[in-house]
Formats: structure tokens, C-alpha cells, sequence
């Protein structure tokens, strides 16, 4: 497990630095937040509670205003002494004085009827006495008061006493002209009686249900209220299709004691509930628990996102010090990983007062103090060469040859031998270039006289033609190539392609962009599949700058295909590229691709 971890660890300085300043930032902050957040839990439960208590006392004193209203409304009817009087009248059918006068006094309680909502929200009000006889601030053309008698609750009104009042629930509305716009009333009612408790007769005060779920409007986003009567039915509510149905919540809130949070339908829901004493009704309020603490939890949101803005904040100002600190040991590191490819010209170009700043000093002091180093084992590996060629080539002095071999090359062509004469002389030319000249390139046109000549004296020394073809670009014949690089590969078509028989070798030359395309092919005997993968490994093997094996250096004829592959590496590096194909019985063809450095001259 601790393996696994240090694997995984990050590997640069720079990334472990940012991860532990990310770390002394981020947990005490988390630890803070963690801190805050619950000891905050309880007092905004407590704040929630007490705006919705608050909320719904408001609300409690504005139903309970109204309902109070409709009540004076019929203590007035029930107590005023001149209504009082003449109800009894009629209602025991002894009123006296013409039709006139009835009419007068019946005009007079419809007036009273009329003021007594006059002012604030409109109220129904029905007087019906026994005897038939009915008086209402409302037209007859709108609702037929007899009909209150058909009612399912009227009959509870005889058990009434006093002041006592029967409190209807939601209902729909009688009176024809509120119907669509007011669907639902609410209605009290209370008897009218002598002073023997015989009832005369009844008044019935109906207001319209929209006059209370108005008053819920002006809570807050997501509080709910409903009126409930002792059933538990909802006699007023915003959601005019639960009007006059069992409260879905009753069971969860008729034992509730208290505001408290309880968890209905799988959600939290902050249920507040508060009594209307002389109705024996209650208001219940009910709101999202999340949406009750929205405004305490909407200043904890805001500490959270200033902490996390200051968070990330200090965290870039940090992330960005620390690259800055780092970014010499990042300059450092590349330029140590370029070194150990083997570029040794680059530097880091660090310099400072501080520990970084020397280290990148010394570092650069130590490549330039590397570079002496092997400019001078260089220069003192090639004044090395140069002395032993000079050595070798003072051991026999070539103008002394030369004019030997001429000297020869005479006596033997006028004794009658011209195919003597002719290999000496080729012999002779192919001496001068191997020890009289010392530039490392040649002409392409000059090289391939050498081959022609080479060819020549392997033909009179083998008594076997081989036939040399030439296929040469006039561009190509200037362009400048490693000396001797060709006659390796025409001494293999010679001695392994055409075993010393007769046969024929062609060398074309073209240009091809960047490139001088030549190619070397025999009609010989040609390669099998072994012998031309050895080749291939071999080829690959010089690549790769490993040792191959069997390179013979006994001569300058026998150096090899890979003698030849290595000084064009070394010359051209990774630009240079050959190609080997072979068919057994068909022959073998070499392709090289040597890059030219735009010598190219048109003639």
C-alpha cells in the first residue's frame, strides 16, 4: 500500500509544493466551515420557528379581526333594543299602524341592516323570524332566504343558548351574483329569542371565504396557511380545490404542541399552528423547511462563497508564487535532461543571490568547462591522425612510385602488351588518389572514374568482363561525395554478386529535392532471405551505433557494405539512408539517399 503511494506521489518539487500549500489552506478551511455550519443548525431552526410563529400571529390577529367583525355584526342584530323590539313584533304578527308605517319601520331596520357594512369588507346579513317573515341587506332576486331553513346545519341552531354562535365551514355561495367570482361563504349564525328563551327568530351573518385566504397572500415565498374547523376540515385556503375537504396533514398536526419540523411525504416541512379561540377553528402553517431558512441560509451561502472566492484566490496568488520560486529548478531540469541527450551548447541562463542562482552559475560553468574538454581531445585526436597519415605516407614517397610505375607502364607497352600497360596505369591512378590526395570529398564525376578504373584492373586481373553501365544526371556529376565510398560496393557486386564471372553492374544518379539518389545493381546471384536479413540486422545494428561484427580492414578493397554504411552516418548523420533488395538468381540492388548541401551546378 505504501508502495503504491509513493508511486502515485508526484515526482516534481514544484507539484509537491503546490499540494501541500493547497493542503495547510484547504483543511483548515474545510474544518472552519464544517465548525460554522453546524453551530449555526440550531439557531437558524430557532429563527425559523420564530418568523413563522411571528407570521402566523399576524395572520391569526387579522382572521380573527374579521370574524370578530361578522360576530358584532350579529350582537348588534341581537342586542340593539329598537331592532330588538320591532323583530318581536313582527315575529308574533301584533305590529300595529297602517301599511305605510309598517312599510317606514320595515325601511328603517333594512337602513340599520345596510350600515352595518357600510364600511370595511362586505358582509350577507339574514334576519329570518318564525312566522315566515325575513329581512337581509342583499335583493331577494339573489338568494330566497326561506331556503337558510332548508339547510343541512340549521337545525343545530335550536340547540343554541344566549350569545352562543354556530360557525359554519366553507360552503358554496347563495347569493347568485358572487357565485363565479366568490365561489365559497362562510357563515355564523346566532338565535333570536324572548325572555322566556323562545326563539323568534335567527340572524345569519355570511361573509365571502376569499375575505380570509386574502389575508394569507401576504406571507412569504412558500408559507401556507389553512383554516381548519374542529373536524379538521379546511374552511379557507389559497387552493381553492382543498376548500371544504380533510386536511391532507391533520393526523401530523392535530397532537403538535409546539412549532416544531416534521418530515411529511419524505420532505421537511416547518409546521406552525395557533387557535381561534372563540371559533373553535385553528390556523395551521406550513412551509419548506429549506425555503424557511432561505434568507439565514442565503447569508451562510455568501460567507461560503466569500471564503471559497478568498480560498481560490489565495490558493492562484500561492500557485502562482511557487511556479515563480520554481521556475529556475523547472530551467535547470530541462536544461540537465537536453544535456543528457547530448546537446552540450544549451544553458540555463539561471543566475541569482540565492542557493538556485549559484547552482545554475556552476552548472553552466561546468558544461563551457566540458566543451574545452572535448574541443581540446578532438583537436588532439586529429593532430594525432595527422601525423600517423603523414608517417605512412613518408614511409614511401609517391612521386618515387609513380614515376616507377610509369617507367613500367613504357617498357611493357613497347614490348606489346597493352593490356598491361593498361592495368598498370590504372593501377597507378588508383594509387595517386588513395595517397597523394588528402581531401576527405571528391566530385561525383571523380569517383566515378575511379570505379571505371577499379573495374578495369579487376577485369585484366580476373581475364573475366564485367560490364559497367553508367546512368548519370548531368546535375549529379558535381555534386561533392566521401572519397572511395563507391568502390566497396562495386568490389561486393564483383567478388560476392558475380563471383569473378562475367556479368554486369549499373550505377544510376538522380536528383531528388534535398536528396542524390544513387544506386548500385548486379545481375549476379543475388541474396536468399537469411542472407538478406543478416543484412538488414547489420544495417540496423550500424544505426544504433552498435559494434558489428566480421568488418574486414585488411584493404581498401575488402572494407564492406557496413565499412561504407558507418563513414556516411558519420558524415550525414540521420539524413543518410540506404536500401538493400535481393532476389536469389536476379541479383542485388543498393539504394542510397545522400543528402547535398545545394552544390547542384547545371552544365
Amino acid at each position: 500500500m505504501f508502495k503504491r503511494f509513493r508511486e502515485l506521489a508526484p515526482k516534481s518539487i514544484r507539484h509537491k509544493l503546490i499540494i501541500a500549500s493547497i493542503a495547510c489552506i484547504l483543511v483548515p478551511a474545510a474544518v472552519t466551515l464544517i465548525m460554522y455550519n453546524s453551530l449555526t443548525q440550531a439557531a437558524v431552526k430557532r429563527q425559523a420557528i420564530a418568523n413563522a410563529e411571528d407570521s402566523l400571529t399576524l395572520v391569526n390577529g387579522s382572521v380573527t379581526n374579521r370574524l370578530k367583525g361578522m360576530l358584532t355584526i350579529a350582537n348588534y342584530v341581537q342586542v340593539n333594543p329598537g331592532l330588538k323590539a320591532y323583530f318581536k313584533q313582527v315575529a308574533s304578527n301584533n305590529e300595529d299602524g297602517d301599511k305605510y308605517q309598517r312599510f317606514m319601520n320595515a325601511n328603517r331596520v333594512l337602513e340599520q341592516l345596510d350600515s352595518l357594512t357600510f364600511v370595511g369588507e362586505k358582509s350577507y346579513v339574514t334576519v329570518l323570524l318564525i312566522n315566515g317573515s325575513y329581512f337581509m341587506n342583499y335583493s331577494a332576486g339573489d338568494y330566497n332566504p326561506p331556503d337558510i331553513l332548508k339547510k343541512p346545519w340549521f337545525e343545530k341552531l335550536r340547540a343554541l343558548t344566549g350569545l352562543e354562535s354556530y360557525w359554519i365551514g366553507a360552503e358554496p355561495t347563495d347569493i347568485f351574483y358572487d357565485k363565479f367570482d366568490h365561489p365559497y361563504q362562510v357563515t355564523v349564525s346566532r338565535t333570536l329569542r324572548l325572555d322566556s328563551t323562545k326563539i323568534y327568530g335567527y340572524v345569519i351573518v355570511t361573509i365571502m371565504e376569499d375575505q380570509l385566504h386574502d389575508i394569507f397572500a401576504d406571507l412569504s415565498a412558500g408559507q401556507k396557511v389553512v383554516l381548519l374547523d374542529e373536524t379538521g376540515t379546511v374552511v379557507s385556503s389559497g387552493d381553492s380545490k382543498s376548500i371544504g375537504k380533510p386536511f391532507p396533514y391533520a393526523a401530523a398536526t392535530d397532537n403538535l404542541k409546539a412549532s416544531s419540523i416534521l418530515a411529511i411525504d419524505g420532505a421537511k416541512y416547518l409546521v406552525a399552528q395557533q387557535p381561534v379561540s372563540f371559533a373553535g377553528w385553528r390556523l395551521v402553517l406550513m412551509q419548506p423547511y429549506k425555503e424557511s431558512i432561505v434568507d439565514i441560509s442565503s447569508i451562510f451561502n455568501r460567507v461560503f462563497v466569500i471564503q471559497l472566492v478568498s480560498f481560490f484566490g489565495f490558493l492562484i496568488l500561492l500557485i502562482t508564487l511557487v511556479r515563480a520560486f520554481t521556475k529556475p529548478l523547472v530551467r535547470l531540469s530541462k536544461v540537465t535532461t537536453a544535456v543528457q541527450r547530448g546537446n552540450l551548447l544549451v544553458r540555463s541562463g539561471v543566475r541569482g543571490n540565492d542557493e538556485i542562482g549559484r547552482l545554475g552559475l556552476l552548472f553552466d560553468q561546468m558544461l563551457d568547462r566540458v566543451n574545452e574538454m572535448i574541443a581540446e581531445v578532438s583537436d588532439t585526436q586529429a593532430r594525432k591522425r595527422k601525423a600517423e597519415l603523414r608517417m605512412l605516407q613518408a614511409q614511401i614517397n609517391p612521386h618515387f612510385l609513380f614515376n616507377v610505375l610509369n617507367s613500367i607502364r613504357m617498357k611493357v607497352m613497347k614490348r606489346g602488351d597493352p593490356d598491361s600497360a593498361k592495368m598498370i596505369s590504372s593501377l597507378s591512378i588508383l594509387l595517386r588518389m588513395t595517397i597523394s590526395r588528402e581531401e576527405d570529398e571528391i566530385f561525383l564525376h571523380e569517383e566515378i572514374d575511379l570505379v571505371s578504373h577499379y573495374v578495369s584492373l579487376m577485369n585484366l586481373r580476373q581475364k573475366q568482363e564485367s560490364t559497367l553501365q553508367l546512368d548519370i544526371a548531368p546535375e549529379a556529376f558535381l555534386i561533392k561525395v566521401p572519397r572511395f565510398f563507391l568502390q566497396p560496393l562495386v568490389e561486393n557486386a564483383l567478388i560476392h554478386g558475380l563471383s569473378q564471372q562475367p556479368g554486369m553492374i549499373r550505377i544510376r544518379a538522380t536528383i531528388e529535392a534535398r536528396y542524390l539518389v544513387l544506386t548500385v545493381e548486379d545481375n549476379g546471384r543475388g541474396m536468399d532471405a537469411s542472407e538478406l536479413e543478416l543484412i538488414h540486422r547489420k544495417i540496423e545494428a550500424r544505426e544504433a551505433g552498435a559494434p558489428v561484427k566480421g568488418d574486414a580492414k585488411s584493404s581498401f578493397s575488402s572494407m564492406g557494405l557496413d565499412n561504407v554504411i558507418e563513414r556516411m552516418r558519420m558524415l550525414f548523420g540521420e539524413t543518410f539512408a540506404i536500401e538493400v533488395h535481393s532476389q536469389l538468381g536476379i541479383g542485388t540492388v543498393i539504394e542510397m539517399h545522400i543528402p547535398h548541401r545545394g552544390e547542384i551546378r547545371y552544365v
